[in-house]
């Protein structure tokens, strides 16, 4: 069951966030999940794909080497959010990442040529700042990603403004200081045909 909060419209165009749409039983069911598949370990933290294997060091992906469906579980997640109107995509991607206190991502704006106009986002376990940084001006707004938080990113969000995660053990906002504990993201996207 999904808890009912309203859609907070934020200052960055394109960017929806849903808060606390996935209860804690679920996001304990959806990580024991998670965890029973391999992760790989060719970044600083740990990563599991599934779709179309995104290469990070190349920085690009190639359509021809699908790797496989989205598992079962998460396609279940995802018709649930269509049904709930979060989002209208289709998506044939995915990429779980795992971050513990002190590892983050640095500013970047996903593969232009890679993947489809929408990013959705499911962030389970541990709070922490999501940082987006406007690219023509360098303007940032913070964003307090909770457990069971969705983000959606599309249009201005998604091309004009960079997103990321500093890599520090603590975030502090509005005044308090909350410790980071282990932060897993499900990241949705739509290869392109190219």
């Amino acid at each position: 069951m999904l808890f009912e909060f309203p859609t907070e419209e934020l200052t960055v165009p394109g960017l929806r966030h849903f808060r606390r749409r996935v209860t804690p039983e679920m996001q304990t069911e959806l990580l024991e999940t998670i965890d029973r598949s391999p992760w790989q370990n060719e970044l600083r933290r740990r990563v599991q794909q599934y779709g179309y294997r995104y290469d990070y060091r190349r920085k690009g992906l190639d359509v021809e080497a699908r790797i496989g469906p989205l598992p079962d579980w998460s396609l279940e997640l995802l018709d649930r959010f269509r049904r709930e109107g979060l989002t209208d995509s289709t998506f044939n991607q995915l990429i779980i990442n795992e971050y513990t206190p002190g590892q983050g991502i640095s500013f970047h704006v996903d593969c232009r040529p890679c993947f489809d106009d929408t990013i959705f986002s499911i962030s389970l376990g541990s709070p922490c700042i999501l940082t987006m940084r406007q690219v023509s001006s360098n303007a940032t707004k913070d964003i307090l990603l909770e457990p069971g938080d969705v983000l959606s990113m599309s249009g201005e969000a998604r091309y004009d403004w960079q997103h990321g995660i500093a890599a520090r053990k603590t975030d502090r906002t509005q005044g308090r200081v909350i410790k980071r504990g282990r932060r897993v993201s499900l990241t949705f996207r739509r290869v392109l045909d190219n």
